[in-house]
């Protein structure tokens, strides 16, 4: 099994930190800002208003290691993953909980939180190591880390942002921010804040899709499946977390296929029902749903992936959802195997770094200016928006992989071409509306530890179109014509 060099120097790190809690106030600056550790700090003690700047729980994601699992143990390995989840978001529970405790004395977050985290952790993690047939035991300390602190700071492999999008989000606007004041907090207390939102009209134009060059495809195909109308919603996730109620420990909006759940297999799928109004797109799209945070509470309150898990508000159905296939600016493209599994974007890209964050967010008539990390602030009679384009580029083997990102990847931002061994498919891209109040106090769901970030938003797709309709959508995009 691979690993990658980023990833190991994220895990060192995370040990690193945990060492120096254990070693009690002389790692109080590790304690707070594991990013810190080796960057400067050295023996000076932390800055007074650092001290006490910890906002959640951040652990190796043992997942990103996963490039090489047999198919026989995947289904084992993804619950033992899940199993993960349900730990940190139980470690995170106690830590808000004792969070005033902790900023006071960080043996207790060390021995009542970090310490059984760790403990709980290390059989789990040696259970997938003996299953990939790597140690994986190194991954098992956590810290505890600043909302305002670096990630892990861009692991996993370049080149997976968001395609033809520059790096919307990244830096700081053109302009000042407007003061909107405090977003309510919600009845979870645990984000977003203030600072994760911006003015639209503050943020310069940086979309810069690839030129179309001759040989390109330049048709697409619109599928129309509503706008989960009917309320399909649940907290699973079939793709990361099969088998394994809860494994998101958020909740997803669904529209095509009906028989999503976390128990749903490919024959589950293939019978289920559809929203989609050509009946031959059975697909399944799903996203974190939106919350309106104004303190109205939801039917989900007291129930897992809603407020049980953080997540609190009122749930936005959206204005408007828009399901485009499109083509490649350079070469034709090729059918989606059917049961293909895509995830865009990184629902833990608050603490793994945002190399996987692909969402973007702006707003209805500023669509040439993109966010990955803020929410927008748009202007009066403006709707928020949410684009995920999803891979474009398929390694003509497989429908997922272990980590179920590498059999499938995006094209050269520059160029618009696949990778080596890769061949253009139809490329998902995904446009839901939002008409919410003007300024902050919405949120997407997300694990409570990541604090309803921006930057965690992400898609999921899995491909049911009968093959009669595929190589219509491939037609469609291949001839430049424009087909529903």
């Amino acid at each position: 099994m691979r690993r990658t060099r980023k990833r190991s120097t994220r895990a060192k790190r995370a040990v690193a930190a945990s060492v120096a809690l254990i070693l009690g106030a002389g790692g109080l600056v590790a304690f707070n800002v594991y990013a810190s550790a080796g960057e400067g700090w050295g023996d000076r003690p932390p800055p007074p208003d650092r001290v006490n700047a910890v906002s959640t729980i951040d652990c190796p994601d043992a997942a990103e290691e996963l490039t090489d699992v047999r198919e026989s143990a995947r289904d084992s390995v993804d619950r033992e993953l899940a199993t993960l989840d349900s730990q940190i978001t139980a470690a995170y529970q106690r830590f808000a909980d004792e969070k005033e405790r902790v900023e006071r004395d960080p043996a207790f977050a060390e021995d009542q939180i970090l310490a059984p985290l760790r403990d709980e952790r290390l059989p789990v993690l040696q259970r997938i190591g003996q299953a990939v047939g790597s140690p994986l035991g190194g991954l098992a300390p956590c810290t505890l880390r600043a909302d305002d602190e670096p990630s892990g700071g861009g692991r996993g492999e370049p080149g997976q942002g968001e395609p033809g999008q520059g790096d919307p989000g990244q830096g700081e606007p053109d302009q000042g921010e407007p003061d909107q004041g405090e977003p309510d907090q919600g009845q979870a207390g645990n984000g977003p804040e203030a600072a994760d939102f911006v003015d639209i009209r503050s943020v310069p134009p940086n979309v810069n899709l690839p030129r179309q060059r001759r040989g390109g495809s330049r048709g697409s195909f619109v599928t129309d499946c509503g706008r989960n109308q009917n309320g399909k919603f649940n907290s699973d996730n079939v793709i990361v977390a099969p088998g394994v109620s809860n494994g998101a420990h958020h909740m997803h909006d669904y529209v095509g296929n009906q028989a999503n759940d976390a128990f749903a297999d490919d024959d589950d799928l293939a019978r289920g029902r559809t929203t989609c109004r050509n009946q031959g797109d059975r697909s399944t799209y799903y996203w974190p749903v939106l919350r309106l945070q104004n303190g109205q509470a939801e039917d989900d309150a007291g129930a897992d992936g809603g407020g049980k898990d953080q997540n609190v508000g009122k749930i936005q159905t959206p204005a408007q959802v828009t399901l485009n296939f499109v083509g490649s600016p350079v070469s034709r493209v090729t059918a989606m195997p059917r049961f293909l599994r895509i995830i865009t974007g990184d629902a833990k890209a608050f603490t793994n770094g945002d190399a996987n964050a692909n969402a973007s967010w702006s707003c209805t008539g500023f669509e040439n200016r993109q966010l990955k990390d803020k929410y927008p602030i748009c202007p009066e009679g403006s709707k928020v928006v949410r684009t995920f384009r999803f891979q474009s580029c398929w390694d003509g083997r497989n429908t997922d992989s272990a980590n179920h990102r590498t059999h499938v990847a995006f094209a050269d931002p520059t160029s618009g071409r696949c990778g080596q061994g890769f061949r253009a498919i139809p490329q998902l891209v995904q446009r839901i509306v939002y008409d919410v109040p003007p300024g902050p106090g919405f949120a997407v769901d997300s694990f409570p530890e990541q604090l309803h970030k921006p930057v965690t938003d992400h898609g999921d797709f899995i491909n049911v179109f009968d093959q009669r309709l595929m190589r219509r959508v491939v037609d469609c995009v291949n001839s430049g014509r424009r087909c529903s």
